[in-house]
């Protein structure tokens, strides 16, 4: 008599797993894709050199492009699966939330460090958003935190000096300085 209700209760879980995911990746697609159509905007105000005839935003503009339509078809993808799923109470939003914080904290990241790179500049913000992730990603402490620093540092003021002087392309220096 156990192994009927577990297994009755299991395919509930299981149903209402399904569609909650459904709605959870609809809803969260939904809030990418109007954070890659912004940045998308954004990436259009980026200064051009006078070396590069399509300008710095171009690359930017074509992958966030591609992104919002792979978002866009993932909503629809997402939609169908939600309608499909047997109608019950559903409690697998909450949990599919959970199961991806990592993802949600570090998407949160990059919407504060596109926010803030105009105000601080390029380098100051790549450092923060690097040092950002890997402290939700669990480098807090030791070596592993000493790692992140150093990784932060090297790729923040490299990425800003290979674009610089070997590309010629101005990345933002900020407003504040």
């Amino acid at each position: 008599m156990n192994h009927a209700v577990e297994a009755t209760s299991r395919s509930e879980r299981e149903v209402d797993h399904a569609r909650g995911k459904a709605l959870a990746n609809t809803l969260f697609n939904v809030a990418l894709a109007a954070l890659f159509s912004a940045l998308f905007v954004q990436a259009g105000e980026l200064p051009s050199s006078m070396w590069e005839p399509l300008g710095a935003g171009s690359f930017p503009r074509l992958v966030l492009g591609a992104l919002v339509v792979f978002n866009l078809a993932l909503i629809v993808q997402s939609i169908g699966l939600y309608r499909r799923a047997p109608q019950q109470r559903s409690v697998g939003f909450a949990r599919w939330c959970h199961e991806r914080r990592l993802a949600f904290g570090t998407l949160f990241a990059f919407a504060i460090y596109a926010l803030t790179m105009p105000w601080i500049g390029f380098m100051l913000a790549s450092l923060a958003f690097l040092l950002t992730v890997q402290w939700l990603l669990g480098a807090r402490h030791g070596r592993r935190l000493v790692v992140a620093i150093v990784v932060a540092i090297v790729f923040s003021v490299g990425l800003y000096a290979l674009f610089s002087h070997v590309f010629l392309i101005s990345l933002p220096k900020g407003r504040l300085w």
